[in-house]
């Protein structure tokens, strides 16, 4: 399994903190510190086993109010660049 934390950017949310499957394509599971809380831990729960493909191409880009952004979103970023981490890892 691999960890990644990540600092969200124009959300409430101050964490996300990422496990994917070994190879990078699964999410294991998604924590949220701060933010909603039960929408988030919601979140967490259905995003969990599901193909980070996916669940980017699901919620990349969703808005909260008037901000461009949402923890979904941020969420999305969190997923990409823990892909990005485990694959340069790997290449080292």
């Amino acid at each position: 399994m691999f960890e990644y934390d990540y600092t969200p950017h124009g959300v409430c949310s101050q964490n996300i903190h990422v496990e994917l499957s070994d190879d990078g394509r699964t999410i294991e599971s998604v924590g949220f510190i701060g933010g909603c809380n039960g929408n988030l831990k919601a979140i967490g729960k259905l995003v969990s086993g599901m193909a980070v493909e996916d669940v980017v191409s699901l919620l990349a880009g969703n808005t909260c109010g008037l901000r461009p952004t949402s923890c979904a979103d941020q969420m999305t970023i969190a997923l990409t660049e823990a892909q990005r981490e485990l694959a340069a890892q790997r290449v080292e």
